[in-house]
């Protein structure tokens, strides 16, 4: 590997004090040393910000950013991507962890294949932290056109490359601005990578805003016709593909 440059993680903060403290240190117990994590305080009305400080006086690499009104995800991973300091800009939700060596595995990863993004596998725990034998598979190449097709990129496990990207934000959506961001990176600078490796944990029943997918989905329309700008007719198309694969994806007729 080359000289550890250092990473800057997002995580918004919102009413997540219960499992705050497992997620931070998922992140600072990393085999790769060189990171700082950017703590965005959503407004909580918990003691979330109290446990913030808390974790900021016990390691320096954790700053915290607290808004004045509450702006949802896309706004909260904004704020951070803009104080981040790193070349490579990472995100993980205050309800997920990191399995040790993943910024290790992933920076390597993202070097030898001169990735301007990459995701990894990820397993499902249950909302008490509990395996439950799922796995999320991804892609090993993620083009621009396939991803317009359906989010294959988890954002527990999504990194890009500033040095290749520059510094590149979300939408401010209410959902799916996550995936309205690795569309407009891979349409700028190329397909992303998937590593085959499970990386990262993403806890079930607690994603309050992603947790009906089918509600959700009306915001891919969103991101279609007002972030990509796509015609009518090539949006319905790709919604429609969309639909298809959620559908059997549902169904376990195939894997995405």
């Amino acid at each position: 590997m080359e000289d550890e440059a250092l990473v800057s993680v997002i995580m918004p903060v919102h009413n997540s004090a219960a499992v705050l403290r497992e997620a931070v240190t998922s992140v600072l117990q990393q085999t790769y040393a060189q990171l700082e994590i950017w703590l965005v305080d959503d407004c909580s009305t918990d003691d979330s910000w109290q446990l913030m400080q808390t974790l900021a006086q016990e390691d320096c690499r954790v700053q915290l950013i607290r808004l004045e009104s509450n702006g949802g995800a896309a706004a909260a991973r904004n704020h951070g991507i803009h104080a981040a300091r790193g070349r490579y800009i990472a995100f993980l939700d205050a309800d997920d962890l990191w399995l040790p060596q993943k910024l290790e595995r992933q920076i390597a990863f993202m070097q030898q294949h001169h990735s301007p993004l990459s995701c990894a596998a990820y397993a499902w725990m249950d909302a008490k932290g509990n395996p439950t034998g799922k796995t999320i598979r991804v892609p090993a190449r993620i083009s621009y056109r396939k991803l317009l097709r359906y989010n294959s990129i988890g954002c527990l496990t999504a990194m890009y490359d500033t040095q290749i990207c520059g510094k590149q934000f979300m939408p401010n959506t209410p959902q799916r601005h996550d995936w309205g961001l690795w569309l407009s990176i891979t349409r700028q600078f190329g397909p992303a990578t998937g590593l085959q490796e499970v990386l990262a944990q993403y806890r079930t029943g607690s994603h309050s805003l992603s947790s009906n997918k089918w509600k959700a989905a009306r915001h891919n329309w969103t991101i279609l016709r007002e972030h990509e700008q796509k015609s009518m007719p090539v949006a319905i198309w790709y919604y429609l593909q969309f639909l298809l694969f959620k559908s059997l994806k549902y169904l376990n007729i195939t894997s995405i």
